[in-house]
């Protein structure tokens, strides 16, 4: 199955929004630690806690194949350049 597939599955079973609100995330073109996640997702009024911001990362990261995790005092991941526009267009379509 291709990245492409594999993203517009993911959102198809985004029951409350926060898989799209996840990409969203790395679309800004930033590095971001879990902690980070976490704390814009619970800003934005979803029901979260670490372990599951976690969970997702790991998803995305290792199912989806669309992050890349940079190591250091705290992983930081970020959306690999090569599927930005990927993204952005299954966001969108999911709207």
């Amino acid at each position: 199955m291709n990245v492409e597939l594999r993203v517009k599955k993911y959102l198809e079973k985004d029951k409350n929004g926060i898989r799209k609100e996840l990409l969203l995330i790395f679309l800004d073109g930033k590095k971001h630690t879990s902690d980070e996640i976490f704390e814009i997702l619970k800003s934005k009024g979803y029901d979260v806690n670490r372990k599951s911001v976690s969970a997702m990362l790991g998803v995305v990261s290792s199912k989806l194949g669309i992050v890349k995790t940079e190591l250091g005092e705290k992983k930081k991941y970020y959306i690999k350049s090569e599927y930005v526009d990927l993204v952005e267009r299954a966001v969108k379509a999911s709207i």
